[in-house]
């Protein structure tokens, strides 16, 4: 304080200042300083009496950061990413190349299996339509496995390859969410806007899998006879073989059946993969000798496994036209069945047989997909003009643009959690 008393005293009597400037400098001083007075004045209406001074006083308008708004956070949740299986067998590739298509994005995975029934000419043809997309080429995220397996649907073969190619998809990346099992005789009923959009607001551990503990008939046609299945072991497909000994019910875990169609999280296929408790072995064990085993390993470890069971949501988020009974069988899907697809809200359908006619149908109402182009969506923003693929331009993959089907997809899933079919139906 004492040091800024003696610079304001230094400016007022500067030593070789001559005394016949400080009368007119006094003057001046004043009457700036009564003008600056006059500037602070308002008339009675807020107005300064004078204007020239306004441009001084500090104004909302005056700096351009005033100008500038800032962005809402947005509220949407992040999109959440599918790890798609997409199977087949003898003559199905041109099926499998289609089912790719409709249910392609950017930020999902896909693996491809042709199984070894196929000959080495459709399984390369597969290889090269892969390797040669320019759309899965840039993104990089379909694989095919080159090594095929052989697959008995009845018998283990099956869940062996489901496993094989969930444990590529997480050695490839393991940046998704779900992993769903599809084969080249399925077909989606939304887009994956629609898909990724819904999902987007689900918790992801959620489990989707048709399952029961009401075996019934199952017990003494599935679970007590011990079969065989040769694709274990012989280069040829074979139908199973059952041995002349039955074997009991197990007693160290409870048996669940159901579809073999799944959307299983992230975390329960790790648990699957990587076995750190011994339960995913002993249970894979088990079904090694069990008849149609797609249709009980996955359910059987779900709902034994404590940290998983009350994760499960009873569906396989398909549209099935079974016989009945015993619902063994599924019709195949024509366009007569076209609106009870609809009407089902289910992301998914099957059973589809070659190029039907209703897969067209679908394509025009409700993918909206072009003949041997992916189905466009959110991330595409290339022109439609002229027959052009507007998925050939590529935008933010985080866009997304759901349509009408995800307000049905939306109506299935708020069924599914509903109170009375939620907690309820989780591994009973």
């Amino acid at each position: 304080m004492k040091k800024l008393r003696t610079y304001y005293m230094h400016l007022r009597h500067p030593p070789n200042m001559e005394r016949r400037w400080i009368f007119p400098l006094a003057i001046g001083s004043m009457v700036s300083l009564f003008l600056l007075f006059l500037s602070m004045v308002a008339s009675p209406g807020g107005t300064p009496l004078f204007p020239f001074y306004k441009s001084v006083a500090v104004s909302s308008s005056f700096f351009v950061e005033s100008k500038l708004h800032p962005v809402p956070i947005s509220s949407l949740p992040p999109p959440p990413r599918f790890a798609y299986l997409i199977s087949g067998s003898v003559g199905e590739g041109n099926m499998l190349k289609r089912t790719l298509e409709a249910l392609y994005h950017p930020i999902n995975r896909y693996v491809l299996h042709l199984d070894l029934e196929s000959p080495p000419a459709e399984r390369l043809d597969l290889q090269k339509y892969v390797q040669n997309h320019p759309i899965f080429k840039k993104f990089g995220n379909v694989k095919v496995i080159t090594k095929a397996n052989l697959v008995t649907y009845r018998g283990p073969t099956m869940v062996a390859n489901t496993l094989h190619a969930a444990a590529i998809l997480l050695r490839e990346g393991g940046d998704w969410d779900w992993f769903i099992n599809l084969s080249a005789s399925d077909y989606p009923l939304v887009t994956q806007d629609d898909l990724l959009h819904t999902f987007s607001y689900l918790p992801r551990d959620l489990n989707f899998i048709d399952h029961t503990s009401n075996i019934g008939w199952k017990e003494s046609q599935r679970a007590k006879p011990v079969i065989i299945d040769p694709g274990l072991y012989m280069s040829k497909k074979a139908d199973v073989f059952w041995i002349t000994q039955r074997r009991s019910v197990p007693t160290a875990f409870k048996l669940f059946t159901g579809s073999a169609w799944m959307a299983l999280s992230r975390p329960f296929i790790d648990y699957c993969i990587w076995g750190w408790e011994n339960l995913p072995r002993i249970v894979l064990m088990y079904y090694a000798n069990f008849i149609s085993s797609p249709e009980g390993y996955f359910h059987t470890v779900v709902c034994n496994a404590q940290q998983f069971q009350n994760t499960t949501v009873n569906s396989d988020l398909h549209f099935i036209s079974w016989d009945n009974p015993p619902k063994q069988h599924p019709h195949h899907l024509n366009v007569n069945d076209m609106q009870r697809m609809v009407d089902s809200n289910a992301p998914f359908a099957r059973k589809f047989v070659g190029e039907d006619p209703v897969l067209d149908e679908i394509d025009k109402q409700l993918l909206h997909k072009r003949p041997n182009m992916v189905v466009a969506g959110g991330w595409c923003i290339g022109s439609h003009e002229n027959g052009t693929d507007p998925c050939s331009i590529a935008g933010s993959t985080n866009v997304l643009k759901p349509g009408p089907g995800a307000k049905r997809l939306e109506t299935l899933i708020n069924s599914l959690l509903s109170e009375e079919k939620f907690r309820p139906r989780q591994c009973k």
